[in-house]
Order: C-alpha cells, then sequence, then structure tokens
C-alpha cells in the first residue's frame, strides 16, 4: 500500500553521488514498520501497573517515527533530527526508566550515579539511534542487522521469561520480516530515516533492559550483559565511531555524509548489495557467538578482543580483499535490422575504479 501511494504522489528517494540505484525509490517504508510494531504492541501487551514504561515507549516511537517521515519527504537539518532525537532519549531515560546503572567493570565502571547514568543512557541512546540511521545505506542492510540484533535480544527475554520486552522484540522482528520481502536487492521501497531510527530506539531499550535487567543478568556468569549486547549490536556501533573518527581526523563535521562506511568499502570491491549484507550479518552472528562464548573472562578484554576483530576485519577487507572485475555497457550505434532499429551494446571490463556516483 506504501509502495503505491508513494507511486501516485512521485514521493521517491532520488539518486545522487553516493546513492547507487538508476532509478526513483519510494523511502517511507518505515510507515510500514511503525504501523505493523505499533498494531502489534497495542494488541498484544498488557499495559498494567507493572508494564507503565511502555506507553512512554510508544510516545516515543511516535515521535521519532514522526520526525524521521518529515525528514524523508521535505529533508530536515541534522540539528532539528538531534534535537528530537534527544527529546525522545529524555522521555526514556526520565519517564520509562531506560537507565543504564551499573557497567559490572565495563569500560573500568561499576555502579554508576545518577548523574552518570543520566549522561551514559543518553550517549548509549542516540549513538544506536543513529548508528542504524548511518548503516542504513545498502538495500537489506539495516533491516537485516537490525532484524537479527532484535531476534537474539528477543530470545534471551523470552527463555528468562522476561515476557513484555520479548513482545517488543518479536514485534520489531515480524514487522522487520514484511519489510525485508521488498526492501531485499532489488529494493522496491526503502525504510527511510522513519525506518531507521525506529530500529535503533527499539535496540536501544532492549539493550539497555538486557544489561540492567535482573533475570537476564543472573543467567550469564559475570555479570557480562554489557559486553553481549554490544557483541549483538558490534556492527553498525563499531560503524558510527570509526567513521565519526574519521571525519573528525580529516577536521570535518561527523554529520557530514562521505563513502567510509564498511559497507561502501564491500561494495567498492565490487560485491553486490545482496552480497555486503549477508557478508556483514555473517559477521554479525560471528561477533556475537565470539561474545558469548568469552563471556567468562574480564569484561575489558572481551571488548579489546572485540575492538581487534572489527578491525583487523576492516583492515582485511581495505588492503587485502580483490577488486571485483566489473563490466561496463556501452551503448554502440544503432543498426538496422528487418527495418526496425535495434541498439547494440559493448560490454568491456572496466579497468579504472568506477566512481562513487556511477551505477555499477
Amino acid at each position: 500500500m506504501v509502495i503505491r501511494f508513494a507511486n501516485d504522489k512521485n514521493l521517491y528517494d532520488i539518486p545522487d553521488e553516493r546513492k547507487k540505484h538508476n532509478h526513483g525509490v519510494s523511502s517511507l517504508g518505515g510507515i510500514a514498520i511503525f504501523s505493523g510494531l505499533t498494531m502489534s504492541l497495542l494488541l498484544v501487551s498488557d499495559f498494567n501497573k507493572d508494564h507503565l514504561d511502555f506507553q512512554y515507549f510508544i510516545a516515543a516511537f511516535f515521535i521519532i517515527f514522526t520526525i524521521g517521515v518529515i525528514d524523508d519527504i521535505f529533508v530536515l537539518k541534522a540539528w532539528k533530527k538531534f534535537l528530537g532525537q534527544f527529546i525522545v532519549a529524555a522521555m526514556l531515560a526520565l519517564k520509562a526508566g531506560v537507565l543504564v546503572t551499573n557497567l559490572h567493570g565495563f569500560l573500568g565502571l561499576h555502579e554508576l550515579s545518577y548523574k552518570a547514568s543520566l549522561s551514559i543512557s543518553f550517549f548509549a541512546i542516540l549513538l544506536v539511534i543513529n548508528s542504524f540511521n548511518l548503516i542504513d545505506g545498502i538495500d537489506g542492510l539495516a533491516g537485516s542487522i537490525g532484524f537479527v540484533a532484535c531476534l537474539l535480544l528477543g530470545v534471551f527475554f523470552l527463555i528468562n521469561d522476561v515476557t513484555s520486552y520479548a513482545i517488543l522484540a518479536f514485534a520489531m522482528c515480524g514487522a522487520l520480516l514484511g519489510f525485508l520481502m521488498y526492501n531485499f536487492p532489488p529494493a522496491k521501497i526503502f525504510m527511510g530515516d522513519s525506518g531507521s531510527t525506529l530500529i535503533g530506539l527499539i535496540t536501544a531499550i532492549l539493550a539497555i533492559k538486557f544489561v540492567e535487567n535482573e533475570p537476564i543478568q543472573s543467567a550469564f556468569s559475570n555479570q557480562s550483559t554489557p559486553v553481549i549486547a554490544f557483541g549483538i549490536l558490534l556492527i553498525p556501533l563499531m560503524d558510527v565511531l570509526r567513521v565519526f573518527t574519521l571525519r573528525i581526523h580529516k577536521k570535518q563535521s561527523p554529520l557530514v555524509p562521505d563513502r567510509n562506511h564498511l559497507h561502501h568499502l564491500l561494495q567498492d570491491k565490487g560485491l553486490s548489495h545482496a552480497e555486503v549484507t549477508c557478508t556483514l550479518l555473517l559477521c554479525q552472528f560471528l561477533f556475537a557467538g565470539l561474545t558469548f562464548l568469552l563471556q567468562n573472562i574480564n569484561l575489558n578484554i572481551v571488548l579489546a578482543i572485540q575492538f581487534a576483530a572489527y578491525f583487523t576485519l576492516v583492515y582485511m577487507v581495505d588492503k587485502y580483499m580483490p577488486v571485483r572485475k566489473k563490466m561496463h555497457i556501452v551503448p554502440a550505434k544503432a543498426t538496422n535490422t528487418n527495418s526496425k532499429s535495434t541498439k547494440v551494446y559493448h560490454i568491456y571490463p572496466v579497468t579504472e575504479k568506477v566512481s562513487a556516483g556511477e551505477d555499477s
């Protein structure tokens, strides 16, 4: 329905120098994701006195979704989007109790003061929201990464009888699965900011509740929930931290877009959208599995291993992964065959690097 509406109203995501699609595609897929998610939660969740935080969750979802839709249609300035995200983070931290109060030795931090808890919670929520927003550059990638993250966190909640958050995680999985049917390459629709920031918001809530929930903590030895949550979200989190660091090092604004993301590196090596998505999904499973296996050792050693594994991956892709030979299609002069004009194309291997704006 959203695709049909976008076609009727000519609401398309226009290709530019950073985007590979060569035709108009709607970026309003977040409308379908938001609708499926909220409908599921309202039908299934029990909003009793023990789960009053869910009313604030839905209010936060509505705000982040509305800001995203406005940005997808009219394009908002970065500071306006950030202001909306900050308001959402404040709602979650101050009203819904989405707070990190103890990091159990992660980064050398244990029980936090209220001010430190607020600061770290705000930072974590904003970081995860923007990490999914920025990783949404390849067909199927942000939706697939979000699906796997919510699925893994939902399973942990379910097996530890934390039913309300399992419902939130699986409702997001269902909404994303329906969307991915139309977003996996070649994409018929994009999720836009309304979808990517909503995924980031929900995974931020799930990750913080995973870290803070007592039944979850008791299920893991060494109170390793912080590094396990970080491991599940390692691909988007490390990607945004690496890219922001590179931009600041070049004395650029961290909000200025470029093609330094890991998915861009893989794409520039000649991988298709589907191959990039599947490669990073496999890496996500490997990072999460590695973290789970290492949960019994010191949390900061696990964190160092996670960093080393990620940057080894980036280095190997950048320095040693061969560039796949691409084919460049050049139209030749039309010839006349049986009185009908026939276009002839010559196909040559591309030996030079294809420019960022060229449709490969």
